[in-house]
């Protein structure tokens, strides 16, 4: 029995037609191709109680890793900034940095969502 392949020569052309390949995801117009499985739906729908109670996993899990955080980052430093100095912890230094960050970046973010807002509501006016 002889199988065509590269080391028995090239195999030979198609004949026919080319076969019609839908291009995109599967809509109730086009249906998913033979070969696919179909799309498998969730058994239980999500919900907005099952969203918080993940939040809010993720927010005490991130609270307890904090709190080890803190109680291993006991030694005290010197802090100098703009002249001022002072000692504290090096744990809550690090916090206060963490937490300054996140504020100068939710400040932006939100100067930002404002800006487009005003953008998308002028271009609107426009259009009526």
């Amino acid at each position: 029995m002889t199988s065509l392949g590269p080391e028995n020569g090239p195999a030979p052309a198609p004949t026919g037609a080319p076969a019609q390949v839908p291009v995109g995801p599967p809509t109730a117009e086009t249906p998913p191709p033979a070969g696919s499985p179909a799309p498998v739906k969730p058994a239980v729908p999500t919900t907005r109680t099952g969203t918080v109670w993940v939040a809010v996993s993720g927010a005490g899990l991130l609270g307890l890793a904090l709190i080890v955080f803190l109680v291993q980052n006991t030694r005290t430093v010197e802090v100098q900034f703009f002249g001022l100095s002072g000692h504290t912890s090096l744990g809550l230094l690090l916090l206060i940095a963490a937490v300054a960050g996140v504020l100068l970046t939710v400040v932006i973010g939100s100067a930002r969502i404002l800006q487009l807002r005003r953008t998308i509501r002028r271009r609107n006016k426009r259009q009526r």
